[in-house]
């Protein structure tokens, strides 16, 4: 559609034949001498309706639903109206998992000048004295 527009811009812009614009912008003369057939608002309208029901559809269960209804279309043709009209499903991000190890944070202990050791909060009490790894 871009590409045919600027054939017809620079036809218009400049005394230039089709066939020479085509040439320069590198478009087959046919597609310009073309004219698409204007989509049915219809069609438009029922895809929306679906897709405000069914936020996870995508264009191709959308469109087995129009078919169900009677509305049946190219492949091309319903991924384009999707896309216009904005009804992608967007992307669901991946679980977060933990990286690296899942070992407890080390607590440092301090040894007092001359007493036990006093700060570290799991060597207070009975542990003290079986610990027989100090």
């Amino acid at each position: 559609m871009q590409r045919r527009d600027a054939v017809l811009r620079a036809m218009k812009g400049h005394p230039i034949s089709q066939r020479r614009a085509c040439v320069l912008i590198g478009v087959d003369p046919k597609t310009v001498r073309r004219e698409r057939p204007p989509d049915n608002p219809e069609i438009r309208l029922e895809m929306n309706k679906i897709a405000e029901k069914r936020r996870r559809f995508g264009y191709r269960r959308i469109g087995v639903l129009l078919e169900r209804v009677g509305m049946i279309m190219n492949e091309k043709k319903l991924y384009r109206i999707y896309r216009e009209e904005g009804l992608s499903v967007r992307r669901r991000r991946g679980r977060k998992r933990a990286r690296g190890s899942r070992t407890p944070m080390p607590v440092h202990c301090v040894r007092t000048s001359a007493g036990p050791w006093t700060s570290c909060p799991t060597l207070s009490g009975p542990v003290a004295n079986s610990a027989s790894w100090l």
